[in-house]
């Protein structure tokens, strides 16, 4: 039978160690983490997941902001409004929406955050200290360190002996998911859509990632027997079982198919997606600590 792993129930652990930690760095220190998110224009999802990103921090007892900032604002003032965050010592974490609306460049954006409060972990400086095997210091991209805590669930914190393939080569998540399964000691291969016998280096993972973008590629003949599957994909299709005009949620892996091979699964939705925002509580309350000269907790292990 195969293991499916929980988004819900993991995230659920992630925020009670968020709220215990930021609760003791109030109470100790007299220091109650903050999180500004900016959102510019009116994307339905975007609003629906900043609204989400708001609701939990104020959950987890942080001081909360949100700054909604028209269609039309200029980069000259959205580089502003990050320059005034970066100077307030109540904010401990800055993250600006992406996309953002056409007109605006986003990297300027990302690099101009701090990377202390970068809490998104997409700055040059934080990508490097992964790069380079510091994970004490910097912020790491929420998503892959979601999965992260995903794959020690199953296999532990060492990872020696095992061969992890990762599908996919974004700097958003690939990348860092590679770095993060190289550093727990994994035998680490990097693929995406243009690899050459995709579904044979598929065939080689104990630990298979997969993050493409492309709804069900992955079948369950590339699945090594056992293996354990991290569906990143979001993919909505067309569900006319469900009625006319009805839609669905799919990953990138065929989850029907997979799990009929997988030692332990990730299932879309109700998988890695949940962990994202529950990661970004987690690096609020470690640059929370880090900017008062506190060690930060360890989230990396639940």
């Amino acid at each position: 039978m195969v293991r499916r792993i929980e988004g819900k129930t993991t995230a659920a652990a992630v925020i009670d160690k968020v709220k215990a930690e930021a609760a003791r760095l109030e109470r100790d220190h007299g220091v109650k983490p903050g999180l500004a998110v900016v959102i510019v224009g009116e994307d339905p999802a975007s609003q629906t997941y900043v609204a989400s990103k708001s609701r939990t921090a104020k959950e987890c007892g942080f001081h909360s902001v949100q700054h909604s900032l028209p269609e039309g604002t200029s980069q000259d003032d959205l580089a502003a409004l990050v320059d005034k965050l970066n100077a307030d010592p109540a904010i401990h974490g800055v993250l600006v929406q992406l996309p953002l609306p056409k007109g605006l460049d986003s990297e300027p954006i990302i690099q101009a955050i701090k990377p202390e409060k970068d809490v998104d972990g997409l700055h040059v400086v934080n990508a490097g200290k992964l790069a380079t095997g510091d994970l004490k210091t910097g912020l790491i991209s929420c998503t892959p360190a979601g999965a992260m805590i995903m794959v020690r669930m199953v296999h532990g914190q060492d990872l020696s002996g095992l061969h992890a393939v990762v599908v996919g080569r974004s700097n958003l998540f690939g990348k860092p998911m590679g770095q993060l399964l190289l550093n727990a000691n994994a035998t680490v291969t990097m693929a995406h859509s243009r690899t050459k016998d995709l579904a044979s280096i598929c065939r080689m993972a104990d630990i298979l990632v997969v993050a493409v973008g492309r709804q069900q590629m992955v079948r369950g003949d590339w699945v090594k027997p056992g293996a354990t599957v991290i569906d990143v994909g979001i993919n909505r299709i067309d569900a006319p079982e469900r009625g006319e005009g009805r839609t669905r949620l799919v990953g990138d892996v065929n989850y029907t198919e997979a799990a009929e091979v997988a030692g332990a699964i990730t299932p879309v939705p109700g998988g890695v997606g949940l962990m994202t925002i529950a990661m970004l509580m987690a690096n609020t309350v470690t640059a929370a600590y880090q900017q008062s000269g506190l060690a930060a907790p360890d989230f990396g292990a639940l």
